[in-house]
C-alpha cells in the first residue's frame, strides 16, 4: 500500500522533513504536500500527479512572516491582503526570491503563497516550521491526479491514489475542506500596475477592493481576446503569469459533463430516455426523469454550492452515468468561482455536447 493515513501531526512534519510526500487538508481542497526547498519532493509531486512541469505550484506558509522567504518584494498592497484575508482562502502572486527555485514557479520569475486557514493544516505547517526553521513552506497543489476533480475529504485522497506503486504518500486526515473550491488566486507581481484576479474563488473582486480602496482587474472573469495575445502585442505588463487551475479544460470528471439552461430542459428528458444521465440542478428543477436517469439538487446559494461540488462531481462520476449535466448557475460576481470550475470541467468535453433529438 503506498497511501498511509492517519492523524500524527508532528509524523506528517517529519515526514516532510525527511523528503516524503504528505496529503493534507486545506479549507479550500486537499493538497498533495511536500517541503518547497526539496528538489526530489518537489519532483515526486509532479510525478505522483502527472502534472507537467511548466504548470507552477503554490507554497503554502504558517504566516505572513514566512513569505519573505519566498517574495523578492513585498508590497504594502499584499501585506493589505494578507492581514485582511490570512489565514484564508487568497494566494498572492508575487516577485520571486532569487534564491526560488524555478521548478516551483513553472520557470516563471513570480512565486505564488498562501497562508491556509484548515486547522490541520495550520497545525501541520508550524510543526513543520519547529523542524526546518523561518521561512518553511511547503508546496500543495490538489491531491489528485493532474486535470482531475479535486479532493475535498480524506476518503477522496485515499482512493486517488491507491494504487500509486512508487511513491509513498502519508495521508494526514482531517474534517472536509469547508470552502469545496481552490483560493483566489490575485497577482501582485508587477510594480505600478493594478492587482489582477488570474483565478477566483471564495475571495471576490469586491472584498479585494474594499481592503485596498482601489480598483482591481478580474482578468479571470474578462478574458483577453485572441489577437490581443499575439506576440507582437505582448508586453510584460499584459500577460499574466501562468498559475494554478488556469488551463481551459480542468478539473474534470471522467464522465463527460455538459452544461444546460433551464430553456434546455427539453433536450435533457430526450437524453434520459437514450440513456442513463445525472441532471444538477442549482435548486430545484422542473424535471420529472425516470431511472435509472437521476435528479441531483444543490443549493442556490454560491458558498453552499461551492462547498458540495466536487464531492458531488466525485460521486456521480464513480455511479457509471453516460453523462452529467449541470445547471449553469447565475452569471454574477458571487458564483464566479463557481462557474470558472464548472465550465472548465466542461470545457474538457464540450466537442461531444449531444444536440436535440428531432420528433
Amino acid at each position: 500500500m503506498t497511501v498511509t493515513r492517519g492523524q500524527d501531526i508532528e509524523l506528517a512534519a517529519r515526514h516532510l522533513q525527511a523528503g516524503r510526500l504528505v496529503a493534507f487538508p486545506t479549507e479550500t481542497v486537499y493538497g498533495l504536500g511536500a517541503d518547497a526547498q526539496n528538489q526530489t519532493a518537489i519532483a515526486a509531486v509532479f510525478t505522483a500527479k502527472g502534472r507537467p512541469s511548466n504548470h507552477p505550484v503554490i507554497v503554502h506558509v504558517a504566516d505572513a512572516q514566512a513569505v519573505s522567504a519566498w517574495a523578492d518584494t513585498i508590497s504594502p498592497q499584499a501585506k493589505q491582503l494578507m492581514q485582511a484575508f490570512w489565514p484564508g482562502p487568497l494566494t498572492l502572486v508575487l516577485p520571486r526570491h532569487p534564491q526560488v527555485s524555478t521548478r516551483i514557479t513553472g520557470g516563471q520569475d513570480t512565486i505564488a503563497v498562501r497562508c491556509p486557514a484548515h486547522p490541520v493544516a495550520q497545525q501541520l505547517l508550524r510543526a513543520f516550521s519547529s523542524l526546518v526553521g523561518p521561512g518553511a513552506g511547503v508546496i500543495a497543489p490538489s491531491a489528485n491526479r493532474f486535470g482531475q476533480v479535486s479532493p475535498t475529504q480524506a476518503e477522496h485522497v485515499y482512493h486517488e491514489f491507491a494504487d500509486l506503486q512508487e511513491i509513498d504518500i502519508y495521508l494526514l486526515e482531517g474534517q472536509a475542506s469547508e470552502v469545496g473550491i481552490e483560493s483566489t488566486i490575485i497577482d501582485l507581481s508587477q510594480a505600478g500596475q493594478a492587482p489582477r484576479i488570474l483565478r477566483p474563488g471564495h475571495v471576490q473582486a469586491a472584498d479585494i477592493e474594499q481592503v485596498l480602496g482601489s480598483p482591481v482587474i478580474d482578468f479571470a472573469a474578462q478574458p483577453q481576446p485572441a489577437q490581443a495575445l499575439e506576440p507582437g502585442n505582448l508586453t510584460a505588463h499584459s500577460v499574466p503569469p501562468r498559475v494554478s487551475g488556469s488551463l481551459k479544460a480542468h478539473y474534470a470528471p471522467r464522465t463527460p459533463l455538459f452544461l444546460f439552461s433551464r430553456h434546455e430542459l427539453k433536450v435533457l428528458e430526450q437524453q434520459a430516455q437514450v440513456q442513463p444521465i445525472a441532471v444538477v440542478g442549482c435548486g430545484p428543477l422542473p424535471l420529472d426523469i425516470a431511472a435509472p436517469s437521476v435528479l441531483h439538487v444543490l443549493p442556490d446559494a454560491p458558498v453552499e454550492y461551492a462547498a458540495q461540488l466536487y464531492a458531488t462531481l466525485r460521486e456521480l462520476d464513480s455511479a457509471h452515468y453516460a453523462a452529467l449535466w449541470f445547471e449553469q448557475p447565475p452569471a454574477t460576481a458571487a458564483w464566479a468561482g463557481v462557474n470558472d470550475r464548472l465550465g472548465r470541467a466542461a470545457a474538457a468535453h464540450q466537442d461531444s455536447r449531444p444536440q436535440p433529438i428531432e420528433d
